[in-house]
């Protein structure tokens, strides 16, 4: 099948979504989803979103804090362009029709604080904010007689001029984006979207992982078609952690325990039931994730245990059942009241701060594509995110998208002579047992390799065993025909391979990147 479409989205969280409405007026609109649309990393987001919005705050506060997190390599003009956007972002998400906590039930916004920020400035509904915020979107992007959602269509390869015959190299100048093409999950027909803009909103990779808070779908497929189109990629070593999942082994994606947890009063402590941040960081259990991570990680190390603790009974058991009622009320299914009882915790693989490399307006280096959320790198976090920043960050600039693809969206044909996928001579491959047994394999490698702390041998342990899962993989690929667990798998695959590449060029101590090797050049 061939479809033409003027705005191509794929992906259906907070930047894929806001784009489409902003666009939807000015023409049609295809959103491509791999999984159920309302499935992605924006309905797990717990926290809430960063803003500005009372006199009590500044923007000048949250630019130092998010340029403190970001370990000194954040791009300054960017923090500060999306964070006095920010106010106008949250009032736009209101009248789709997201509903935050406020105070009271009135007019004031009721406001948490978490690990980096000096004020309390974090929107919220409950601790399920990613979940509220798809929930309004979507339907109003439902709603909308422009806006075609499509779901379980897994958007396979960007089509550029590669497909046409031509030689492309990551020094070819001009590269452009023409659509995608996308398997369809039921029936494994892979079909030709030519587009005049897409946009990928394809969230992170935290399946590169074998413990992640990200859901299954998470498979870095985004950025996999840039790497495969000779786009350009940034800062995919900045890999981050969240300090705090639950302990619960038999449980994938791990589940998260918000940070706004410890912003209400939370604290981290030992199997032996002591403080320990006290001797990581004078901001204690609210340090930035990087510190509070590698903290957790170095006790558990000494301890020779699977996770530590964090306790939460200090907050008052109304406060917890009203605030934090997704979090107890899944406690108590696996028998911890957290009410009486402290939290089992360990770090869990969480965002991924660089990505597709994109401008102020979200287009990427290959012309009329655009990328927007997790997958991409705006120079807003720099070596570090600093928390609940991320839905701020992917509305800013699903906005910023939305504007210039508008003003542009016009003077771009659709590229009719683009072929239709070629699968002529490929067998269908029964052995599920060669996917699942390499992915796992992929992601325990990262896991204990290219982890929160790393050096130069693991790293270099990690790359020697990359490369021959990579080469079983792209046989299995050359002679199979196509479907979604092996398309998976092969973008897991060119993720990983990023993250070390770019994490063995990067000779300093900074952010989310921590080698063994290099403590001593700590900048």
């Amino acid at each position: 099948m061939r479809y033409e479409v003027d705005f191509l989205v794929v992906g259906s969280g907070i930047a894929g979504l806001s784009f489409a409405l902003k666009v939807a007026p000015y023409g049609k609109v295809c959103i491509l989803t791999k999984g159920d649309a309302a499935e992605g990393s924006t309905r797990y987001a717990q926290g809430g979103i960063a803003a500005v919005m009372y006199d009590s705050d500044s923007f000048d506060k949250h630019i130092h804090d998010t340029l403190v997190a970001g370990d000194g390599i954040c791009d300054r003009e960017v923090v500060e362009m999306t964070i006095r956007e920010a106010p106008d972002r949250i009032r736009e998400l209101v009248q789709y029709g997201v509903n935050f906590d406020r105070e009271g039930g009135g007019d004031r916004f009721d406001l948490h604080r978490e690990g980096g920020h000096s004020e309390f400035r974090i929107l919220h509904h409950k601790d399920n904010t990613g979940e509220e915020i798809e929930r309004g979107l979507l339907e109003a992007a439902r709603r909308h007689p422009n806006i075609d959602i499509k779901e379980r269509q897994f958007a396979i390869d960007i089509i550029t001029q590669h497909h046409l015959g031509q030689r492309v190299t990551k020094h070819t100048p001009g590269i452009e984006c023409y659509g995608v093409y996308a398997l369809d999950c039921d029936t494994n027909r892979i079909d030709t979207y030519l587009a005049k803009v897409t946009l990928l909103a394809t969230g992170g990779m935290g399946n590169v992982y074998s413990t992640t808070t990200t859901p299954v779908i998470s498979t870095g497929d985004g950025v996999a078609m840039v790497h495969r189109a000779r786009g350009v990629l940034s800062d995919l070593e900045f890999m981050q952690f969240h300090p705090t999942s639950l302990y619960n082994p038999a449980e994938k994606p791990a589940f998260l325990i918000t940070e706004a947890m410890r912003g209400a009063g939370a604290v981290l402590k030992d199997r032996n039931g002591k403080e320990f941040m006290q001797k990581y960081d004078e901001r204690l259990s609210l340090a930035p994730r990087d510190i509070v991570a590698r903290a957790i990680d170095n006790e558990m190390k000494l301890s020779g245990k699977d996770y530590l603790y964090l306790d939460a009974r200090g907050i008052g058991k109304k406060h917890l059942i009203e605030g934090f009622p997704t979090i107890y009320a899944k406690c108590l299914s696996i028998g911890i009241d957290i009410t009486r009882d402290m939290i089992p915790i360990r770090p869990a693989a969480h965002y991924q701060c660089g990505g597709i490399k994109v401008d102020r307006n979200g287009e990427s280096s290959i012309k009329h594509l655009y990328a927007a959320g997790e997958c991409s790198c705006t120079g807003l976090h720099g070596g570090n995110r600093l928390a609940s920043n991320s839905l701020l960050e992917a509305v800013v600039y699903a906005h910023n998208a939305a504007m210039s693809a508008i003003e542009t969206v016009g003077d771009i044909p659709f590229k009719s002579e683009v072929p239709d996928w070629n699968a002529e001579g490929m067998v269908l491959n029964e052995e599920m047992v060669l996917i699942t047994q390499t992915k796992h394999e992929l992601q325990e490698i990262m896991w204990n390799y290219v982890g929160i702390v790393r050096s130069d041998l693991r790293l270099q342990r990690a790359f020697d065993r990359l490369n021959l899962i990579f080469r079983e993989t792209e046989d299995l690929y050359n002679r199979s025909v196509l479907t979604e667990p092996l398309s998976e798998l092969r973008n897991l695959i060119a993720c990983s391979y990023l993250i070390i590449k770019m994490a063995r060029a990067r000779r300093e101590n900074v952010g989310l990147h921590y080698s063994l090797d290099l403590i001593e050049k700590k900048v």
